[in-house]
């Protein structure tokens, strides 16, 4: 059970073990883009190219898909960002329950951005969590982890892929040992558990009274979506993409320019300074900071807003 791409790499696994895979179970197909043509989730279509069986309920808490399930007659079933809450009813469909990959060192970061989260909190390390599922929200006993540094140059998108690929590595360990009752499940402490929410594109606004780490991290936790962007005084969004922090003092107000010279624009922080490489104006392609600035008018006091009206 699984619909994003953090999910194929588990199922391209599955496939090559003697195990049998009864079904695929995934999220309905949706418009997607400006021109909103119906697209399949990648779990859909790497399952396709595998020939299984594939099942897409609009809802997973149907009586009639659960009976669908139970007609399968499954030993285990393997959750990997599937998108919807599973049901008691379904969990205990298979005979062995459920497990779920899970991309973060539970109890931390339960939640719908395990991995965004991970990166704007400044952690040096994640991993991933294979548990068994409960009817909780990532609250089930776990079964094994993985761990992974968390470099300065990951963002998101590299983190995701790591993880996922970890994760299916993770899996074909485990679920030899889980089929063959070998493994002891350990409980996870709630008074450790914290919960990374939905990320919406509001979120990706910048605070230039946050620190330049903060302001760093946050560009790189949401690289690729929803990106971190900020208002010019005069006019006109950019989205940040490559950067860094650099801890030197300053006195300027957040968000001024500080300087253009070679080819970066430094803006000061509350603490710090960050240093752009490459951004992004509204409605133009990525570029390097230095072929923006070779056309652009920043005025004679140029500054960020320090964090947009209403943002």
């Amino acid at each position: 059970m699984g619909t994003s791409e953090f999910a194929v790499p588990a199922l391209k696994k599955l496939v090559g073990t003697p195990c049998e895979v009864v079904a695929v179970v995934t999220q309905p197909d949706r418009p997607v883009g400006r021109k909103r043509i119906l697209t399949a989730p990648p779990v859909k279509e790497e399952a396709v190219r595998h020939g299984l069986h594939v099942l897409q309920p609009e809802k997973a808490k149907d009586p009639l898909f659960i009976e669908e399930i139970r007609g399968l007659e499954p030993d285990i079933a393997i959750v990997a960002s599937y998108g919807q809450i599973l049901k008691k009813a379904l969990l205990e469909a298979p005979r062995l329950g459920c497990l779920n990959i899970h991309g973060s060192l539970l109890p931390k970061y339960r939640g719908a951005s395990p991995i965004q989260t991970a990166i704007l909190e400044g952690e040096s390390e994640t991993g991933v969590t294979i548990m068994q599922m409960d009817a909780g929200l990532d609250t089930g006993d776990m079964l094994s982890k993985v761990i992974t540094p968390i470099h300065d140059e990951d963002t998101a998108q590299t983190l995701h892929d790591r993880l996922a690929e970890m994760g299916g590595d993770l899996l074909m360990e485990t679920l030899p040992l889980v089929l063959e009752g070998r493994l002891q499940p350990e409980k996870q402490d709630d008074l450790q558990a914290s919960y990374a929410g939905k990320i919406d594109r509001e979120d990706g606004w910048i605070d230039w009274t946050a620190t330049a780490v903060q302001v760093w991290n946050k560009s790189r936790a949401f690289d690729p979506w929803p990106g971190a962007f900020s208002e010019l005084q005069d006019g006109g969004t950019l989205r940040i993409w490559r950067c860094h922090p650099d801890s030197r003092d300053h006195d300027a107000t957040p968000g001024a320019i500080l300087s253009t010279e070679g080819g970066c624009i430094e803006v000061a922080c509350g603490e710090g300074v960050l240093v752009i490489e490459e951004l992004q104006k509204q409605g133009s392609r990525r570029m390097l900071a230095s072929e923006f600035l070779s056309g652009a008018r920043l005025g004679d006091s140029p500054a960020f807003k320090p964090l947009a009206e209403g943002k």
